[in-house]
């Protein structure tokens, strides 16, 4: 009896195990110019008010700090937990691997309904419900993360230009 309890429960953390190392490490692979770019699924909406929806509503400054950090565990990529540097460089490229860690998320939930094939049906729902409530607080606090960025990667764009035209009059008035 408890042996056809564990080999299911061991198949599926084996199964997870692999999927999560698989993914992370497909997304590892795609070069940091692919996440660079503004494609629209990485977009930050209007409706996350620059990441005050995450803060407001889910409390991710509280907890987000308590996150595992997938590139430490696989000693690859870029540790996300705090900024690196205060450089346009620097916060762009760390803007650009929180796309790389949400997109990570958001793949590993694919594999969910493959679960079905070996579990019953109940079984196969509660490893839907481990994928997406396991991946999301990953995908919530990076969206955070990347919408402060912006913002003052924008702040800082914005600024530069008002220095430059004040420059600019200074020197050509």
């Amino acid at each position: 009896m408890l042996k056809s309890v564990i080999e299911p429960v061991l198949l599926n953390i084996a199964a997870w195990a692999f999927f999560h190392v698989l993914i992370a490490l497909l997304c590892f692979a795609i070069p940091l110019a692919f996440f660079v770019k503004t494609y629209s699924w990485f977009r930050i909406w209007g409706w996350e008010r620059q990441g005050e929806l995450w803060s407001r509503w889910f409390l991710v400054k509280g907890w987000k700090g308590r996150l595992l950090d997938g590139s430490l565990i696989l000693k690859r990529g870029y540790a996300k937990r705090t900024l690196p540097g205060t450089s346009m460089e620097e916060l762009g490229i760390f803007a650009a691997e929180t796309k790389r860690a949400e997109l990570t998320h958001w793949l590993s939930i694919l594999p969910a309904p493959l679960f079905f094939l070996w579990n019953p049906a109940w079984a196969g729902w509660v490893m839907v419900l481990y994928a997406v409530l396991f991946n999301l607080p990953f995908i919530v606090a990076q969206r955070y993360n990347r919408a402060r960025i912006e913002r003052i990667l924008k702040r800082t764009i914005k600024a530069k230009g008002e220095l430059t035209a004040m420059k600019n009059k200074l020197i050509y008035p």
